[in-house]
């Protein structure tokens, strides 16, 4: 059987930054996994594993590298004009204008030239329409989490056996 991870990326203080978590949770619901209390709490060991950070590290490179397969779950803005998108990822260094900011592509390169592994990745990103300090996502938001939650439910049973 395949190792899943399922990362979701964001700050669950920053209203609709935070839709990985509200990812995360349904899809430990579903799973029937112990939902953590809040993002400062691990989900129980499984798989697919759950895991939510506020923005991807270099030390993620390691975790990245015991799995077969990772999605990434991560809000995104009016740049991209897609409301939910699914995008398959390859290793990829990729500059930043920011000196902390890292994307799924750079993690997966660090992963494959440090490790040596390379597990398949997919984005599932979802539109994020207000980014003030709250726990509560938009009801745009709110609504595109759930499309996202099914999108992930299905790639987890596709490829769980696969």
């Amino acid at each position: 059987m395949k190792k899943l991870l399922i990362l979701g990326i964001g700050n669950p203080d920053r209203q609709d930054d935070g839709v990985a978590w509200h990812v995360l949770v349904a899809l430990a619901a579903h799973l029937k996994q112990t939902v953590p209390n809040s993002p400062e709490e691990e989900f129980e060991e499984a798989n697919p594993q759950l895991l939510f950070t506020l923005q991807l590290t270099p030390d993620l490179a390691e975790t990245l590298a015991a799995y077969d397969m990772v999605c990434f779950v991560d809000a995104h803005t009016s740049e991209v004009q897609a409301e939910l998108q699914r995008i398959e990822l390859e290793p990829k260094y990729q500059r930043s204008p920011f000196t902390h900011h890292l994307t799924p592509e750079t993690c997966l390169a660090l992963s494959e030239t440090l490790y040596g592994a390379t597990p398949r990745a997919i984005l599932v990103s979802v539109k994020g329409y207000h980014f003030d300090f709250s726990t509560q996502l938009s009801p745009q938001t709110s609504a595109l989490a759930v499309e996202a939650t099914n999108v992930i439910r299905e790639w987890v049973t596709v490829n769980k056996r696969s």
